[in-house]
C-alpha cells in the first residue's frame, strides 16, 4: 500500500525569533491528533560557517522525505568542532521543519505551509544569547553574516504563507489561530487547523432608522481609525431600481482590524503581529477569500469587507503598471479593505436600524443607537487651494491627440482626466463629506477612513453589484449637463442631453463594452440592456445613465467577475486595454490612485456592490499631519468631441465638491 506524502510545515527567521520554542508548541499540538516530526535544521549546520552547505543538504532530502522515506545525514559534534556520528530520520504525517533556511528557495516548492518568524535584532540576540549562553557570544556576528547572504540570495518571506511577530505576539499558536481563516484553502485543508470560525457580526438589537445617517456615523465611530458610511442621500428622489433604501455604516473597533491590501510587493491580510501572503495577483487572492465558504443568509446587506480598489490595479488586466504617490517615496496601496466587527444597516424603506457587531455593544453605542443624533454640528473646515494638473490649452491639446488615435483606429471612446490637487495644514474630511452631501444628494455617496487615508463622495455611478442570488448590475454614466439657472433653461439642457447624438454614442459605446465585461462569468443569454440612455438629474448636473444586468454562473466566479468588470469602462473608454495605454500617455503617466477605481463592500452572503470613484475628494494625511487633497475630474471623448465643450465639462463635473467646499475651479487654468 502506497504511503501518504506527509505534510510540510516549514518554520524559518533568523537566529533568536522563536523557531525552536514554536515548533515544540506546535508539534505538542499536532499530536493530539496525528503523527510529528521534527528536523532541526541545527542538526545539519556543520560548524559555524556552515548556513549554505546546510541548505543545499536539506534540498536534497526533502524529495526523499517527500516519498514518505527515511533519510540519513551526518550531524555536526559542536563540541569537537568535526562531523558527528550519522542520524536516521523518519518522516511522520506532519513534518515540521525548523531552522534557518527552512523557506530556502531550492526546497519551497515541496513546503506545504510556510512561516517567517520576525523579530527586532535586539530581541534576537538578547533571546539566542540567553538560550545558548557564551558558545553562541563570539559567533553571533559570524552566524549573523551568513543569514545576510542567505537573506540577499533567497526569498524566504516570500516562500512564507504566514509571516508573525514573535516579539509582538507571545503566544504564537494563538496567532496562528487568529490568522487562520484568511489562509488559503489549500493550506487550510491540510487539516492541522481548527475550522477557521472568523468573527461572524451577530444580530444584536433593531431600533427605528435615525433622522440623520452621518450624524450618528460620527458619534459611534470619530474614536476609530477604520470606519465607513456607505449611504444613499437621495432618498427622497424617485428610486425605480432600489438604490437609494440602505446606507450601511461599518467600523472596527479594534485599533488594528484584518487589513486586505493589495500594492507592488503583493496581496496579504494584516492582523495584529501577523501577516498573511496570498500571493501576487489581488483578484486572485480574493477568490479565496471571498465569497465566504459558508456564506450568511442575510435579508439586508451585511459587509465582511469594506474598501477600495483602486485604478491602478489595472495592471492586472494586462495594462502598464503604475504607483500611486502621495509623498517622496510613499505610495498608497492598490486596493485596501478592512474586516469590520461592528456593522449597523439602516433601512429607509422600513425605517429600521439593525446593530451587527461581533461584541456586546457598550452603554454609549447602545444609547446613541436609542436616541440618535438628529443633526451634527458643523465643524471649521478651511478652504482649499486647488491647482489642476492641466491647463485649458494643455487639456483640449490632449484632446485632439486621443481624437487622432481615434482616427488611426487604436480606440474609439477615451474618457481622458485631470486632476486637481491642494495642499493643507488642517483639514477635516469628514466635515467635507457632510457639506458635499448636503448640497449633492447621490445615491452612491460614501465617506471612508482607512487610518491616514479619508474619502469623501458623492458618486452619482454605480461599477458593479452583485446579488446573494447571483444578479449582476452595471449602470455606467456617460453624458453630462449642467443644472439650468431656471426651470426652463433646466429642462432645455436635460433635453438637449436625452437627444444628443454624441452623448448617446459615449453611453451605447461604454453599454457595449460592458455587455463583453459582464457576459465572460455570466449565464449564456442573460446579459440584458435593462435601461439605455436614461437621464437622471442631480443637485448641480443632469447624467445620462444605463443598466446592464447579467446572471452569474457561479458563485466562484464572483472575484473573476470584478477582475472582467475592473476599471470601470465609463473611466477608461473603449476598447479598454489599448485605451487604458493610450491614457497613461496622454495623461503623463500620472497614476489616478482612487480616483476612477471603486469604492464598496463585499458582502458576508456573497453579495457585493461597489461605486466609481468620481465625484470624489480623496484626502491622505501626510507624515507631518498636513493633508494632501485630490479631486480627479475628466471626460469621454470620441471623434466628434468639441475640445472646448469637453474643458467646460470637466469644469461643470467639478463644482459639487468645490462648491461644498467654498471654492471654485482654479481660475488660473479655468481659461
Amino acid at each position: 500500500m502506497e504511503t501518504a506524502r506527509p505534510t510540510f510545515i516549514a518554520i524559518d527567521g533568523r537566529s533568536g525569533s522563536g523557531k525552536s520554542t514554536f515548533a515544540t508548541d506546535l508539534a505538542q499540538q499536532l499530536a493530539a491528533t496525528a503523527t510529528v516530526a521534527v528536523l532541526r535544521l541545527e542538526d545539519l549546520y556543520h560548524g559555524w560557517h556552515g548556513l549554505k552547505r546546510a541548505c543545499e543538504l536539506y534540498a536534497q532530502l526533502l524529495p526523499a522525505l517527500a516519498n514518505a522515506e527515511p533519510v540519513t545525514y551526518p550531524t555536526w559534534d559542536w563540541d569537537a568542532d568535526a562531523v558527528g556520528a550519522p542520524r536516521v530520520f523518519t518522516p511522520a504525517h506532519f513534518v515540521i521543519i525548523e531552522g534557518v533556511g527552512a523557506l530556502n528557495d531550492q526546497a519551497s516548492e515541496l513546503i506545504d505551509f510556510g512561516i517567517w518568524l520576525e523579530a527586532p535584532e535586539s530581541f534576537r540576540r538578547d533571546r539566542a544569547l540567553a538560550r545558548d549562553g557564551e558558545t553562541y557570544t563570539p559567533f553571533w556576528s559570524t552566524w549573523a553574516g551568513q543569514e545576510q547572504q542567505y537573506l540577499a540570495s533567497n526569498s524566504p518571506q516570500q516562500n512564507a504563507a504566514l509571516i508573525m511577530e514573535t516579539a509582538q505576539t507571545p503566544d504564537l499558536l494563538s496567532t496562528l489561530q487568529a490568522a487562520s481563516r484568511f489562509l488559503p484553502a489549500t493550506i487550510q485543508s491540510l487539516g492541522f487547523l481548527a475550522a477557521p470560525a472568523g468573527p461572524v457580526p451577530l444580530l444584536r438589537q433593531s431600533y427605528q432608522a435615525p433622522a440623520d445617517a452621518a450624524a450618528l456615523f460620527d458619534a459611534l465611530t470619530a474614536r476609530f481609525p477604520y470606519a465607513a458610511l456607505l449611504e444613499s442621500t437621495s432618498q427622497h428622489l424617485q428610486d425605480p431600481l432600489g438604490r437609494n433604501r440602505y446606507s450601511l455604516l461599518a467600523f472596527s473597533t479594534a485599533t488594528q482590524p484584518p487589513l486586505l491590501t493589495a500594492d507592488a510587493n503583493g496581496t496579504s491580510v494584516q492582523l495584529p503581529g501577523a501577516r498573511v501572503n496570498l500571493g501576487h495577483s489581488f483578484f486572485d487572492s480574493l477568490a479565496g477569500l471571498w465569497p465566504p465558504r459558508n456564506p450568511m443568509e442575510t435579508q439586508y446587506p451585511l459587509p465582511s469587507w469594506v474598501g477600495y480598489l483602486g485604478y491602478e490595479l489595472k495592471r492586472e488586466v494586462g495594462a502598464a503598471s503604475l504607483r500611486a504617490e502621495i509623498a517622496p517615496g510613499r505610495h498608497r496601496p492598490d486596493a485596501q479593505f478592512f474586516a469590520p466587527d461592528t456593522i449597523v444597516v439602516i433601512d429607509h424603506q422600513l425605517s429600521q436600524m439593525h446593530l451587527h457587531s461581533i461584541n456586546k455593544p457598550d452603554a454609549q453605542t447602545t444609547i446613541l443607537l436609542g436616541n440618535p443624533p438628529q443633526h451634527r454640528a458643523s465643524a471649521h473646515l478651511p478652504v482649499p487651494d486647488f491647482h489642476c494638473a492641466d491647463s485649458a490649452a494643455g487639456y483640449q491639446e490632449k484632446i485632439r491627440r486621443a481624437q487622432h488615435e481615434i482616427y488611426e483606429g487604436n480606440t474609439y471612446e477615451v474618457c481622458l482626466t485631470t486632476e486637481l490637487t491642494a495642499h493643507a495644514e488642517e483639514f477635516d474630511p469628514f466635515e467635507a463629506y457632510c457639506r458635499m452631501r448636503l448640497s449633492s444628494p447621490a445615491p452612491f455617496a460614501h465617506y471612508l477612513r482607512l487610518a491616514d487615508l479619508q474619502v469623501a463622495s458623492i458618486s452619482p455611478e454605480r461599477f458593479l453589484a452583485l446579488s446573494k442570488d447571483g444578479q449582476l448590475r452595471a449602470e455606467p454614466i456617460k453624458g453630462t449637463r449642467p443644472r439650468g439657472i431656471d426651470e426652463e433653461t433646466d429642462l432645455a439642457l436635460k433635453h438637449d442631453l436625452a437627444t444628443h447624438p454624441k452623448d448617446r454614442a459615449e453611453n451605447i459605446m461604454i453599454v457595449d463594452l460592458l455587455r463583453n465585461d459582464l457576459s465572460h462569468h455570466a449565464v449564456p443569454g442573460s446579459v440584458r440592456v435593462t435601461r439605455l440612455c436614461s437621464v437622471e438629474s442631480y443637485a448641480t448636473v443632469h447624467q445620462m445613465v444605463s443598466t446592464i444586468d447579467a446572471t452569474l454562473q457561479s458563485p466562484a466566479h464572483a472575484a473573476d467577475a470584478l477582475r472582467e468588470a475592473f476599471p470601470p469602462g465609463s473611466m477608461t473608454g473603449a476598447p479598454k486595454l489599448s485605451t487604458m495605454n493610450i491614457l497613461d500617455e496622454l495623461e503623463d503617466q500620472r497614476a489616478r490612485g482612487l480616483y476612477s477605481g471603486a469604492v464598496g463592500y463585499l458582502g458576508a452572503d456573497g453579495a457585493a456592490d461597489f461605486s466609481v470613484v468620481i465625484r470624489t475628494l480623496i484626502c491622505d494625511k501626510l507624515p507631518d499631519q498636513s493633508w494632501r487633497l485630490s479631486l480627479g475630474l475628466g471626460g469621454a471623448i470620441t471623434a466628434d468631441s468639441i475640445p472646448e465643450d469637453e474643458w467646460d465639462e470637466v469644469i461643470t463635473k467639478s463644482r459639487g465638491v468645490l462648491q461644498a467646499l467654498g471654492t471654485t475651479f482654479p481660475a488660473a487654468t479655468a481659461r
